[in-house]
This record gives structure tokens, sequence and C-alpha cells, in this order.
């Protein structure tokens, strides 16, 4: 078969197929005969149905479904002799004139594009590491101490401080009428902990129990509630209840309670240590890894199939309807969306996975079984039952996928890291976790 391919703008394509209109008649009338069997129409017996009223009734779709099954089927085909790599779902449409005893239709569609990657040799790329230090055990041993806090009831003489507790009641008004979310009953939060507005718990340091306090408070334009967002509210709140906060020492008796493997305060020490350089060595190998792929992407040239990228841009709408709803905004499923918010992302995200996918199938870095156990069995190692955590992964093909995904990137991470100019960079603990102030 001799397939003519027209040439339109970059990717994209066109073929014209062609089919003889007796396979499509003929293939009508066998479906319509194997319908005919089954099909329940009122007054008639099950099989006895006349075959002119089955095409009557069903003629239409089974003829539809017969054209995008022949047409798609000559389209395949035609793309496979002329060795074409289709990007996306082609679109397809009838010809006004077709040679006689034949239908004829166009296939507009795309293809992958080419890859042309720079040498990565001339690509520089900082590579960063970082240490687990004593503060950050012991920052992390001040947050377990926090939750395990107790809390005592404070004299009525005292005032509320950094670190206590308090109960209040709340409301607030806007403009003199009352709005959603803006008043409460024995609330309880710890002050100082960004639980509130920093506003609202300015009002409250300073005050004793009993005591009743007027203040406004301005709400940032980013504010997540959107009715109240950039407005100013007028506040009362009345502190009932006041109580500091008693954190637990750090003994062999609280790291036997946080589980530690020996019960002491050293043994506690080294499981956080462990803990922390595994997330530090994940956080790592990400940061690490996006700046490989960044720079791979950079330095590739290839066009982008829009087909694919219009497939992204819907999964990415889709997922924010989904969010909304989850959110329990009302009607998430017609809030317009701009497609342009995403356009940027789901661009970048086409391009990246071309691209990665031709460095892969280039260089054979496809995920190996032995990586892929590796993996699950680094990710369950720090749970407390790493075996139920691993058959928990290999009983769902998706996630196991995902991991497999993983693996793959860090593949392509280690091959460009092993022939770019790696400058080694040191940040510090803080940085890397986000803990900067």
């Amino acid at each position: 078969m001799t397939v003519n391919v027209e040439i339109l703008e970059k990717l994209e394509r066109k073929i014209t197929l062609t089919l003889p209109a007796t396979v499509i008649q003929n293939e009508v009338n066998s479906r319509l005969k194997k319908l005919a069997h089954k099909v329940k129409i009122d007054g008639f017996r099950p099989g006895k149905v006349p075959m002119n009223i089955v095409a009557q009734r069903y003629g239409y779709s089974v003829h539809y479904e017969v054209m995008n099954d022949k047409v798609g089927e000559a389209f395949n085909m035609a793309t496979i002799e002329a060795k074409l790599r289709v990007a996306g779902q082609p679109r397809i449409s009838e010809k006004e004139q077709s040679p006689e005893g034949e239908m004829a239709f166009d296939a507009i569609f795309e293809v992958y594009p080419e890859v042309k990657m720079q040498d990565l040799a001339q690509v520089a790329i900082d590579k960063l590491h970082a240490e687990v230090t004593d503060e950050a055990i012991d920052k992390t041993i001040e947050i377990l101490r926090k939750q395990r806090r107790t809390y005592a009831q404070r004299s009525l003489e005292s005032s509320a401080e950094t670190d206590d507790r308090v109960t209040v009641d709340f409301e607030g008004k806007i403009d003199g009428e009352p709005f959603d979310g803006g008043r409460a009953q024995d609330f309880q939060f710890v002050v100082g902990e960004g639980q509130m507005l920093q506003e609202f718990e300015g009002a409250v340091k300073g005050m004793k129990v009993g005591e009743s306090k007027t203040f406004p408070l301005a709400f940032p334009a980013d504010y997540q509630g959107r009715e109240v967002a950039g407005k100013t509210a007028d506040f009362m709140v009345t502190l009932k209840k006041l109580e500091a906060s008693h954190l637990p020492e750090v003994t062999d008796e609280l790291a036997k309670s946080l589980g530690a493997v020996d019960s002491t305060v050293a043994g506690l020490r080294a499981d956080i240590r462990g803990n922390l350089e595994r997330e530090v060595k994940f956080r790592l190998l990400g940061r690490n890894k996006q700046a490989a792929l960044d720079a791979l992407v950079a330095h590739a040239e290839l066009d982008l199939p829009q087909s694919i990228v219009q497939a992204e841009l819907d999964r990415m709408v889709q997922g924010a309807r989904e969010e909304l709803k989850q959110r329990g905004i009302k009607d998430a499923d017609k809030a317009p969306i701009p497609e342009d918010v995403f356009k940027p992302q789901a661009e970048r995200r086409v391009r990246m996975g071309l691209v990665v996918s031709e460095l892969v199938r280039q260089q054979s870095l496809q995920a190996t079984p032995d990586q892929i156990k590796a993996h699950v069995e680094e990710l369950s190692a720090s749970y407390e039952k790493p075996a139920e955590v691993q058959r928990w992964y290999y009983s769902d093909n998706s996630r196991m996928a995902e991991v497999e995904g993983i693996v793959i990137e860090q593949n392509v991470t280690n091959y460009v890291l092993s022939l770019a100019k790696v400058t080694e960079k040191a940040i510090s603990f803080d940085e890397l976790m986000g803990q900067q102030a």
C-alpha cells in the first residue's frame, strides 16, 4: 500500500484514506444480523425481529461504529506503512467527493518531533549536598517534645503569653454584619504558633481571664476565605481560659515513649539522625534531579505537538476542578478556569517528557527490576513494618509504575551529571528542608 503523506506545518501531517463502500456496507449488514438475534422489540419474539425493523432502529448507530472502526484500522495501517509516530488523536473528516464505489477521508494529525540535544559536556549544573547537624537533631527533638506537651491552668492574675494555650469566644463583623466563620465559642489555640492571623494573636497576648477586647483585623488579599479577603473586620474576643504549656524533659523515659531502639536519649538521637539522613537524601535527590532535568531540557531543541499539550491542559484543568470540588466549591464543574493559566506548565511538562523519553531510548536508561526493587525497599525502610509497605507497593500496578518512573528519572539524572560540568554546592539543612525564616 502506497501512502501519500502531506506536510502541512512543522509536526502536522495529512493523509487521505480510501475504503471500498462495499466493505463498509458488508460489515454493517453483518453486525445488524448479529444484533437481530439479541434485540428485544415489543411485539416480536427474541430473534424474530424483521431485518428492516432492526436496520431502521439501529442502522445509523451501527453504521457509525463500523465507520469509526474501519477508518481507524485504515489510519493505523497507513501510519505504520509510512513509519510515522503519531502524537495525539487524529482529526478525521469525510471528503465531499470520493472515487466511485469508495469512501474517502482526510486524516490530519501530528507526529512526534525530532529531539536535538546539545553536547552535555558543555552543560553546567550545581549539585547540592547537605549534612544532618546536631542542631537539626535538637530541633526535631523540640518538635517531638511539643507534640507531647501538657497544659496546666494559670492563675487569674496571669496574662496570655507566647506558648500559652488560650480558650476564647470571638465574633467578627464587616460593616456591622456577621460573616461565615467569623464567630466561635470555646475556641482553643496556642499563642505564637501561627494558627490565627498575627493581628488576632497580638490582640490576645496580654489579656487576662474574663477580659474582653475589641480590635480591627485586616484580612490579607490572598486570604483563603474569598468573601473576606482584602477586607477589614471588627472583632470582639473574650478570654475564658488560660493554660501554660509544659514540655517533657529529654530523658530515657521520653526516648522509650517515642519508640527509640534502645530506650535511651542516645538511641533516640541516633534514630532521629537516621530518619533525617534518609529525608535529606531524598530531598537532595529531588533537587539535583530537577536541576539536571532542567538543564537537559534547556539545552534541547524540539517542536511541541500541540495535541499533546492540549491533552495535558485538559488534565490540568480537570485536576483544578476536582480540587475545587474537594474544597466544597459549588458548581465546580461550571467554574470558569482559563487554560492560559496552565499553558506554560503544560508545555513544560510535555517538553520534559519528550526529551527524557528520547534520552532514555537513545542511551537505554530504562529501569531494571533490581533498581525498582531497591527503590521500594528504600522507600519502606523508615516505616515500622517495611514488609507491609513493600507489599502495598507491589499490590498495585499504578504505584509500581510511579516507582518505575522515579527510577528512570534518576537514571537520566545520573547520566546527565556524569557528563555535565558539575559544581558541588553546600546548602544548610534548614535551607534544604525549607525552614529558613
